[in-house]
């Protein structure tokens, strides 16, 4: 379901004009949401957290994961942007699946891995990320232990990963599928913007896939409803599975600041998308902590002295004590 912008516009200025604490009936209201995260990106300072460590199926967040592995394979050298790739019956296979969002790769077909690249961030395309996953290998098997360990390394310390692409294991068993956190996917975000080019892809909202080589090709639309909406959103990835609910991991940039929300398994995606942009919004409202520069010179506070108080005034009180909400609280990063 697609948002509307006036639907967006109304959230946003409602979300402004909210306290850091929920009031009663807020705390009362259905959970739009297992778990979330905010984070600063420049300083990783959690700003957020709500059940931050429940585990629960990322869906085609994977494939974050998966363009973070095949990144590592073209800083190496292993490929490059323009290194053509052809399509097996394995790859055609995975697109041809019931519920499968895909490009529908067709046996033979060659497309470069920039090409995939988008087919995975925009479309979220199965069929791609499978096929990436393949040639960036050799087999399928060997990437994801590759995810695995990329997720160890990065402090991922609660994602398991079973598929490049985030779709259901054949068991269809929860606890046999991809496992993750809100936590752990905010960290890989901070990681993906901050040491690769990842928000070229995600920050588009239409491409086609296929061009030149396909008629007609396929036009791809982004997932990600707040892309256009939601002032400064560049990113990242959605995802949805029956077992996972609508996910989303999301960034916004505005001025010198980014923000990463990450949500998971809302109810809906028109849930999802409003709480998730009132918690960017919410976000940004919190104050970046002013640090002087190394080296800088400050100059020591004075102190007040009792005798130099005007006559009849009474020395400072300490400021009593804020109350804080139950559940929510906002810190500055």
């Amino acid at each position: 379901m697609r948002l509307s912008l006036l639907s967006l516009c109304v959230l946003v200025v409602s979300a402004a004009a909210l306290s850091p604490s929920l009031n009663a009936a807020s705390r009362n209201a259905p959970a739009s949401y297992k778990s979330a995260i905010v984070m600063d990106a420049d300083t990783g300072k959690i700003l957020f957290q709500d059940n931050a460590d429940e585990v629960s199926p990322p869906a085609s967040m994977t494939k974050l994961m998966t363009f973070a592995v095949a990144y590592d394979r073209i800083k190496s050298g292993n490929l490059k942007l323009d290194t053509p790739l052809t399509v097996t019956r394995a790859d055609e296979r995975v697109g041809a699946v019931r519920h499968s969002t895909s490009v529908w790769l067709r046996v033979g077909e060659t497309f470069t891995v920039e090409e995939l690249f988008y087919a995975m961030m925009i479309q979220s395309a199965n069929d791609s990320a499978y096929m990436m996953a393949r040639c960036s290998a050799g087999s399928v098997p060997l990437f994801i232990s590759w995810m695995n360990a990329k997720a160890r390394a990065l402090g991922m310390n609660h994602t398991t990963f079973q598929t490049p692409n985030g779709f259901p294991v054949a068991s269809h068993r929860i606890s046999e599928g991809d496992l993750t956190t809100a936590r752990d996917f905010a960290i890989l975000a901070r990681y993906l913007i901050t040491q690769t080019d990842i928000l070229k892809y995600t920050s588009v909202k239409q491409r086609a896939f296929g061009a030149g080589k396909r008629f007609p090709p396929v036009m791809m639309t982004n997932h990600n409803h707040l892309l256009g909406h939601i002032d400064g959103v560049d990113g990242l990835k959605t995802g949805f599975t029956d077992g996972a609910g609508f996910c989303l991991t999301a960034t916004a940039k505005r001025g010198n600041r980014r923000i990463i929300a990450v949500m998971m398994d809302s109810p809906d995606s028109r849930s999802r998308d409003l709480k998730i942009a009132q918690l960017i919004e919410r976000g940004f409202s919190t104050q970046p902590l002013v640090v002087p520069a190394i080296g800088a010179q400050v100059a020591p506070a004075q102190p007040v002295r009792p005798n130099s108080l005007p006559k009849g005034a009474q020395p400072p009180q300490p400021a009593s004590k804020a109350t804080e909400g139950p559940s929510i609280r906002f810190t500055v990063p």
